[in-house]
């Protein structure tokens, strides 16, 4: 490979699939790809995820591996399970400082034992916009400061354990209502509102020592109205590097998501993140070898007819080299000396954020075994209640007809009735046909595990905050009274 290869691999950053290394990905290490990232289908324990770090490295000593895991509701080392840490939401709702810190200290324990380097975490945005579709529990909350408060501490807790922390999705992806995997999301915030609202956390991140920062694909027509935000200099530039003074390692979110791609391409977004100011480009959980190569060949033709100056490209790689070495040095020095925290610790943080946000007299706790009307959600409420009240029985809400008779063909009278949501105002549908179990069943009792913004009714509103198997489990103990 010449030297200029190597430079535009070492910026380039591939998921692959399945749960060994790829012959592509390994010849691409061997001639310069400076780190890859995993996600849960990668993932079959944690011994076969050190096995396939330990591949990585002998592929290349100097790559680095990064992972989204962020606890809570997005997981990857726990996907199969439920997140044994309480995210985001939860943390946030406690305001507990020196709790986050230490939850991340555990996420990041498990992180590093598995030899990955880079923690695409702490989620840094201000959830403001209850509807939000993408962020909602992954955020500490809608306050500014609360936010900052639990970003820093994230930040100290993953750097304890060995961790690179990367906080994301800057300049903050709170206040929309389109996710970028679909779509391309508005932000109308002006400077002044930025500073205020959503800039906070990201600096308190930068202050706490943040490595990393991940740009979202956002347009931000304050800024610049037609390019978002990942390929946009005025925003990596003038807010990022200039607004908050970050010098460290610059990642696009991937740019196989609908924001950039369909745009762009693959390649073209590659091409505009780098001009713009990133340093490192997450590619897409499914990389192939023909992208890479197309990648390569959209950044050379860039170098060529001047689109991308030479000194960009250069100043990218040097900043992941750095970064690179820093990780090995971390490495090599061995991992910190604490034990990871275990169950029981993230479920008894899980049970301090659960909140009966109002209920009638006696509507709790359950005195019988439910019926549950729930969302589809990876980890079901139904569940721990049926080990706890023995004769649960569950059905889905997306299966109520339109019609007036909804909660007695479910569920019998004299059955207590719980429905579980993740974030009802995100989804009128959904709202709708709660209600109508409400007007039928008014002792019904609803519980969100998303953002708790619009109470639906009914004999009680619990909030649980996430779905994290811990915050199920302790919403499912808080509804029998224990």
């Amino acid at each position: 490979m010449s030297e200029l290869d190597v430079l535009i691999a070492r910026v380039l950053q591939p998921g692959f699939a399945g749960t060994t290394l790829p012959d592509w990905v390994r010849r691409r290490l061997a001639g310069g790809l400076g780190s890859v990232i995993v996600f849960a289908a990668n993932i079959e324990s944690p011994a076969q995820l050190r096995a396939l770090t330990d591949e990585v490295r002998t592929a290349n000593p100097d790559a680095f591996v990064a992972v989204d895991e962020e606890g809570g509701d997005i997981t990857r080392l726990e996907f199969a399970t439920g997140s044994s840490s309480p995210g985001n939401l939860a943390l946030g709702a406690i305001d507990d400082a020196a709790l986050t810190e230490a939850v991340a200290r555990s996420v990041g324990t498990l992180v590093r034992e598995t030899g990955i380097d880079l923690d695409y975490a702490p989620v840094a945005d201000v959830n403001t916009e209850p509807r939000n579709p993408v962020i909602g529990a992954r955020s500490f909350g809608s306050d500014p400061a609360v936010v900052s408060r639990h970003v820093a501490a994230a930040v100290r807790g993953l750097h304890a354990a060995g961790v690179a922390a990367c906080a994301k999705h800057f300049p903050g992806h709170g206040d929309t209502v389109v996710d970028s995997h679909y779509g391309l999301p508005t932000v109308t915030a002006t400077l002044e509102q930025l500073r205020r609202d959503t800039l906070p956390p990201f600096s308190a991140a930068v202050a706490a020592g943040a490595r990393a920062v991940m740009v979202a694909h956002l347009l931000m027509p304050e800024f610049d109205a037609e390019h978002p935000a990942s390929v946009s200099p005025a925003v990596v530039g003038g807010l990022l590097r200039g607004e908050l003074g970050f010098d460290g390692l610059a990642v696009t979110d991937g740019i196989g998501m609908a924001a950039v791609r369909a745009r762009y391409g693959l390649a073209g977004a590659a091409v505009r993140a780098l001009a713009a100011g990133m340093d490192l480009v997450c590619v897409d959980n499914n990389s192939t070898d023909a992208d890479m190569a197309a990648i390569t060949a959209a950044v050379t033709e860039a170098l060529r007819d001047g689109t991308l100056a030479e000194a960009r490209l250069v100043e990218a790689a040097e900043k992941v080299g750095a970064f690179a070495r820093w990780r090995r040095e971390v490495r090599e020095a061995g991992a910190p000396e604490f034990e990871a925290a275990n169950f029981d610790e993230g479920l008894a943080a899980a049970r301090r954020a659960v909140r009966v946000l109002r209920a009638e007299d006696g509507a709790l706790p359950l005195k019988a075994a439910p019926h549950v009307i729930e969302v589809e959600l990876p980890r079901s409420l139904a569940t721990p209640l049926a080990d706890l009240l023995p004769g649960t029985t569950s059905s889905k809400l997306a299966d109520i007809a339109d019609t007036p008779a909804t909660a007695t063909a479910q569920a019998p009278a004299d059955r207590p009735l719980v429905v579980v949501v993740r974030g009802i105002q995100r989804s009128p549908e959904d709202l709708d046909r709660v209600s109508r179990l409400i007007q039928e069943r008014p002792d019904t009792i609803v519980v969100d595990l998303g953002v708790a913004h619009t109470d639906p009714g009914g004999a009680a509103w619990v909030a649980g905050y996430g779905i994290s198997r811990v915050c199920v489990q302790a919403t499912a103990e808080v509804l029998v009274g224990r």
